[in-house]
């Protein structure tokens, strides 16, 4: 089952290597990992998303509040809570096939962020399944480059890890 995790850490150098660390010598696969600060500079937020049954989770969690940077960790699977993930797409557009391309864009609400004679970077936000089905409507026209972020996650209402 897939387990998303909002961790707080102290910003501080190597800890994103200590926590991926921690994964990689128990063999775990991080799915998707996003980090950056908070509205306090000191401090991060990780975003993971890792394939496990609930013991390994629990687990990892154990081991993950041994490091000395670790501030919280909230397991929000089963909170209501609003997920995102980023791609930026480079898409060959030659002109017979350009208004296509953006009517598609324009489907998905994506939205073309730069434009090239024979390219375009398309940026769209959503959830993995909306991205998913943008990136498969794009492939024919030749997708040459792609960026994913992982997802972040967020707990609907007041409520706040």
């Amino acid at each position: 089952m897939l387990h998303t995790l909002a961790v707080l850490v102290e910003n501080s150098p190597g800890v994103l290597a200590r926590v991926a660390g921690l994964f990689s010598r128990r063999g775990f696969n991080i799915e998707s990992l996003a980090v950056g600060k908070t509205d306090d500079p000191t401090v991060s937020r990780m975003t993971i998303v890792v394939d496990c049954d609930s013991r390994t989770l629990e687990q990892v969690t154990k081991q993950l509040h041994k490091l000395i940077d670790v501030i919280k960790i909230s397991d929000i699977t089963q909170d209501a809570h609003v997920e995102r993930e980023l791609v930026l797409i480079k898409v060959h557009a030659e002109r017979a096939h350009r208004i296509e391309v953006m009517q598609i864009v324009e489907i998905f609400r994506a939205r073309v962020v730069d434009y090239s004679p024979k390219s375009l970077i398309i940026e769209a936000t959503g959830s993995a399944e909306k991205l998913n089905a943008l990136i498969d409507t794009l492939r024919p026209y030749v997708i040459s480059e792609l960026v994913r972020t992982g997802k972040v996650a967020i707990i609907r209402g007041s409520k706040k890890i």
